[in-house]
């Protein structure tokens, strides 16, 4: 079965949509590079677009009726947004979850230090990364410091045409004969990517004297000391905008796809909803899937039933624990993360037929995992044909894939976190080139086919 390429079907109205969604999503991408500023940014837009904070509705008793929309921030790093229907919600909740943070590399507790005359921040990396990729590129530096009375400083260095960036070196191919010999995960070991910040001395200064220049920066533009680094979340990311790819620009080049290519349609999908559903909407934009799902932000903690526990309370004059895992397991979900894009170039890698083409559509994968689809959800067959239902009923073009050869290699999702609940799950997203690299690659035709699917599944999905 040979998926049509979404190019084809679009006429010049429709043409124009995917390219102005497209600009729109480069700008989410371009100022939200964390997964702290994706959450502000949702989270500023809730409320312009007249969404209440959840917590707010919990602190003062009030109830919640059918078409109220309500959002919550989770420590800032994940985000929740709901939209109440006209059903109980034990008749179960229209899910649409994708995660916000993306590979990187983190600034360790104690990182400054000096070294031949080269101020360094000491990095650890963050989710799978080919570590050789981040070496020799300019980077940015985002993310909080906070001061032992609780103040917080907000950082973005390297974004701005008048910043200046940051930098990993590398060894010359002249001198790298050992170097090459080795294989490509031990080409630049962890240790070795150590941020170079700063070279100028300061001036009558006896013992690492660039270091207290660094320092001194420091102190004079932010009011930090050395031991505010201790409290301190700091992100390095590639610096540069998103930017259109080829003589068509058909494609988006940018940081950070995985997985902001599907949060960002899900939440436009949630926030462009219009009138009052039969069933209650959700966007859930997570965090720690790079790492497991793992900590009180990710999705292996409890804080999403939580939160719909707050959600029951509100809705219903009586709070009942079973009624909460009866909206759980009644819920259907489309995981939104993206799937490994069919390139051409490594085509040994991938079982062709069952691969994710770029300008196919939004791509459903039944399974992930790796081997005997170890760690995988896997959907069941009424539930795909669901699936279907939608997809042909909306004109949304769509493609099924797997991630890559059975015996190559695999992935996970959040996915099967949320199957826990008895809930129908499938992964839904975009194919990629180059995930998980600095910049990665995907199509317009992808995303806006997307954002179509997103919003088709939160109108039309229904009790099976």
């Amino acid at each position: 079965m040979v998926r049509q390429v979404a190019w084809e079907q679009y006429d010049e109205q429709e043409l124009k949509q995917v390219f102005a969604f497209a600009e729109a999503y480069k700008k989410f991408l371009d100022h939200g590079k964390t997964e702290r500023e994706c959450a502000a940014q949702a989270s500023a837009e809730a409320e312009a677009l007249g969404f209440v904070s959840l917590d707010q509705i919990a602190r003062e008793g009030r109830k919640l009726h059918a078409g109220d929309r309500v959002y919550t921030n989770w420590m800032g790093k994940s985000f929740m947004a709901f939209i109440v229907g006209e059903k109980p919600l034990e008749a179960g909740m229209n899910i649409l979850g994708a995660h916000i943070d993306s590979p990187r590399l983190d600034v360790k507790q104690n990182p400054l230090y000096e070294e031949e005359g080269i101020a360094y921040f000491d990095t650890h990396y963050y989710g799978g990364i080919k570590k050789y990729q981040w070496v020799t590129l300019p980077l940015a530096l985002h993310g909080v410091i906070v001061r032992r009375d609780g103040s917080k400083v907000t950082v973005a260095i390297g974004e701005d045409p008048e910043d200046p960036v940051f930098y990993i070196s590398d060894l010359l191919v002249h001198l790298s004969q050992e170097q090459l010999a080795k294989k490509a995960s031990a080409v630049v070991e962890g240790e070795q990517l150590n941020l170079i910040v700063g070279t100028q001395p300061l001036k009558d200064t006896e013992k690492d004297a660039v270091k207290a220049g660094v320092l001194k920066l420091l102190k004079d533009k932010y009011d930090l000391e050395e031991e505010d680094l201790l409290s301190a979340e700091l992100e390095i990311v590639p610096a540069g905008q998103a930017r259109d790819l080829g003589f068509d620009r058909a494609l988006i080049a940018g940081y950070g796809h995985d997985d902001r290519v599907c949060a960002y349609p899900s939440w436009r999908a949630l926030a462009d909803y219009q009138g009052t559903p039969a069933y209650t909407l959700c966007a859930i934009l997570t965090d720690k899937e790079e790492i497991g799902s793992v900590g009180a932000t990710g999705m292996n903690s409890h804080y999403f039933e939580n939160v719909v526990a707050e959600l029951y309370a509100a809705v219903n004059e009586t709070y009942s624990e079973l009624g909460v895992r009866r909206t759980l397991r009644a819920s259907r979900m489309l995981s939104s993360d993206v799937s490994a894009g069919f390139d051409p170039n490594f085509a040994s890698v991938f079982e062709k037929k069952n691969a994710a083409v770029l300008g196919r559509g939004v791509c459903f994968n039944k399974f992930t995992g790796r081997g005997g689809k170890s760690g995988s959800n896997d959907a069941n067959a009424e539930y795909m044909a669901e699936i279907r239902r939608i997809m042909d009923g909306a004109n949304v073009d769509f493609q099924t894939a797997e991630l890559g050869k059975v015996d190559v290699g695999g992935g996970g999702t959040i996915a099967y976190m949320c199957a826990k609940y008895g809930m129908n799950v499938i992964d839904a997203g975009i194919a990629v080139l180059s995930m998980h690299a600095p910049w990665e690659i995907v199509s317009k035709a992808d995303l806006w086919e997307a954002y179509k699917c997103y919003c088709a599944f939160l109108k039309e999905a229904r009790e099976i």
